[in-house]
């Protein structure tokens, strides 16, 4: 049962200090190497604000953490914890759609609130994320009864965000990995009761043909696709790893127009690029014409794209791939968006006109998280 609020979306953010605190050690240690190669690349796509975000992304003491409440297990004594901790409530009336389910809360006084362990039969009452990962969910704007794909699905907080905002009709959570794929699982066992699997499928698929064995099917699509992660590589303990990453990733935007698009670039192994593994003979490309998450996608259904990636290629060139080749696929203006959200993210200025890029930012320190929104016509 969800509980009687007037709030339509409360969001809790924990913010962490803008330097650490003394005494304190950071575990993590930046990775030169990727550093390095994102200071040439960043510096010359975003500017003078490369530096706030390279500031930001290198400092883990200033990563802000929100905190989103399961409405299947209500956490109605840490609500009252947070409350006399002076956590406050975020982004109440501001957006678009606003679900009043979505329940999410703030605190601008240093400090994180630790992690729920998995425990076998028994729901979690929060999640913690990156506020951004909550833009791609309101985005789609799901509905109860309606039929929802999350192609890119673990490990799982976009899904249970979406749970979060309505019923689906069914909802089809894909993940091509298998590690990855019991994670998922194990997060949608954590935060959804048990009599709510019978709408809910979990699937091992390579995403690229989702469209073939379901054609409009969906009446949404969620595609975060795997991207090169760039608060996570830049932490990479292993050199020769972050290397092999940096040189195949040229290849992930080709992979991400696969996921979304008709006509691909056939790739065998989507896992080497995300997470880096060395497979020997590199990568093969040939041609595949399977279809994805377009045709997957019902004639007047959304589908939203998502990176956690700040890379122009990865993001905005992809969607602009996507739209110069499908005169079916049209992109949904977003400014209202931005506007609703500028007073707690950052966006990009410029060079983002079919989506929205939110920039890392003190005070501010949500994402990278790019979102672009696409309707398909009818044909």
């Amino acid at each position: 049962m969800k509980p009687s609020r007037s709030a339509s979306v409360i969001l809790l953010v924990s913010l962490s200090q803008l330097r650490p605190r003394s005494g304190r050690k950071l575990t993590k240690q930046v990775c030169r190497v990727v550093l390095d190669h994102l200071e040439k690349e960043y510096g010359r796509e975003l500017g003078d604000a490369w530096r706030t975000v390279r500031d930001i992304l290198t400092s883990p003491a200033c990563w802000q953490h929100a905190v989103l409440f399961n409405r299947f297990n209500y956490p109605f004594q840490l609500e009252k914890d947070l409350y006399l901790k002076r956590y406050h409530i975020l982004l109440q009336g501001y957006f678009p759609y606003c679900p009043k389910s979505l329940i999410c809360y703030i605190s601008r006084i240093p400090g994180r609130i630790p992690s729920e362990r998995h425990q076998f039969g028994k729901l979690k009452g929060y999640y913690l994320l990156n506020a951004a990962s909550l833009l791609p969910v309101l985005a789609l704007e799901l509905q109860n009864g309606e039929r929802i794909l999350d192609m890119c699905a673990a490990p799982g907080g976009k899904s249970v965000a979406l749970l979060q905002c309505a019923f689906p009709g069914y909802f089809h959570c894909n993940e091509y990995d298998t590690l990855r794929s019991r994670w998922l699982k194990q997060t949608l066992e954590s935060f959804i009761p048990r009599p709510m699997a019978n709408i809910i499928k979990v699937s091992e698929l390579d995403g690229r043909e989702i469209g073939d064995t379901q054609p409009e099917m969906f009446d949404k699509v969620l595609v975060d696709a795997p991207c090169s992660n760039d608060r996570s590589w830049l932490f990479s303990s292993d050199i020769q790893k972050a290397s092999c990453r940096l040189n195949q990733r040229r290849e992930l935007p080709l992979m991400q127009i696969e996921l979304l698009s008709c006509f691909q670039y056939f790739l065998l192994d989507l896992r080497v690029l995300e997470f880096g593994y060395n497979i020997p003979g590199g990568f093969h490309f040939g041609i595949s014409f399977r279809r994805s998450a377009i045709k997957a996608l019902r004639p007047g259904g959304s589908l939203v794209y998502s990176t956690c990636t700040l890379s122009k290629a990865e993001n905005i060139d992809v969607i602009n791939q996507i739209l110069n080749s499908h005169s079916n696929i049209i992109p949904v203006d977003m400014k209202e968006i931005a506007s609703a959200w500028s007073h707690e993210f950052t966006f990009a200025p410029s060079g983002q006109e079919y989506g929205l890029l939110v920039l890392p930012d003190k005070g501010k320190a949500w994402g990278p998280m790019f979102v672009a929104k696409l309707k398909k016509s009818a044909p």
